[in-house]
């Protein structure tokens, strides 16, 4: 019986170790995979980080030498623009200018006429630069509000509408009325028609309105200063028909700018 409870014992004693050892190799087992898998993110992760450094360079400096391209773009789009607006308006002055001072309307002292050209030497360069300006100017007013002007915008309705400004210009030298008042009212209700024909737009309008009120007011100043004249003023130092020259000018000048800048994308917007 003794020896039958001590081999009872012992095998007992055996089995229990047998259960600690396989449950502390489990747990070993358990760690050890636990590791692995942390590792394995550790450096997974690690990798990850690298890669997104390594490509973010490359990326930033696509995308810089994309906008450096598109910005040399613009810019030499807007120096092309200025110069045909420059050339357009100085052309437009020279000519229009000479039809005025051939009618008697326009009176430059001797000194200042060119040997050239029947003209001040300062007209051109002056009414081009102003034309670049207002051309500029048309497209970047329409880009702000968010309104791109979408009426008539082709080449041969530009065409006719610096057509019907030379018309506009040649009738206020041509024409012969009982006086200064109607045609000054003829050449008015002429510009609202060439706005209304060609362009319709409210920035068009106000840009107009406020083109000829400048204008009108260097003109002003000049003939005052006695840098030329008019023959037969009849608005203060100038004839009253002026500011209808002008306005008809802005808008003209305006479309000629507008269609340059045709190649631009611009905001969207419904008619």
């Amino acid at each position: 019986m003794p020896r039958l409870e001590n081999c009872t014992w012992s095998c007992s004693c055996t089995a229990r170790g047998r259960h600690k050892n396989h449950l502390g190799d489990t747990a070993a087992g358990l760690a050890a995979k636990v590791g692995d898998m942390l590792n394995s993110s550790v450096s997974s992760s690690s990798l990850a980080l690298v890669g997104h450094g390594a490509r973010s360079p490359s990326t930033s400096s696509v995308s810089s030498n994309t906008s450096s391209s598109s910005t040399l773009n613009l810019s030499q789009h807007l120096v092309q623009r200025s110069l045909v607006l420059f050339v357009v308006g100085a052309f437009m002055a020279l000519v229009l200018n000479l039809l005025q001072i051939q009618r008697n309307v326009t009176l430059f002292p001797e000194e200042v006429i060119s040997t050239i050209f029947p003209s001040a030497w300062w007209v051109p360069p002056c009414c081009g630069t102003a034309a670049a300006v207002v051309g500029l100017l048309y497209p970047c007013i329409d880009s702000h509000l968010g309104e791109p002007h979408k009426f008539k915008r082709e080449w041969a309705s530009v065409m006719r509408c610096i057509a019907v400004f030379v018309g506009i210009n040649h009738a206020s030298a041509k024409l012969d009325f009982a006086n200064n008042v109607q045609l000054s009212l003829t050449l008015a209700a002429l510009s609202l028609g060439l706005w209304w024909t060609f362009d319709r737009s409210r920035s068009g309008l106000g840009l107009g309105i406020t083109i000829a009120f400048v204008a009108t007011l260097i003109t002003q100043f000049l003939v005052y200063n006695g840098v030329y004249q008019y023959t037969s003023p009849d608005f203060l130092y100038i004839r009253s028909w002026l500011p209808c020259i002008f306005f008809s000018g802005g808008v003209t000048v305006g479309n000629i700018g507008r269609q340059l800048a045709m190649g631009i994308p611009e905001k969207p917007h419904n008619d």
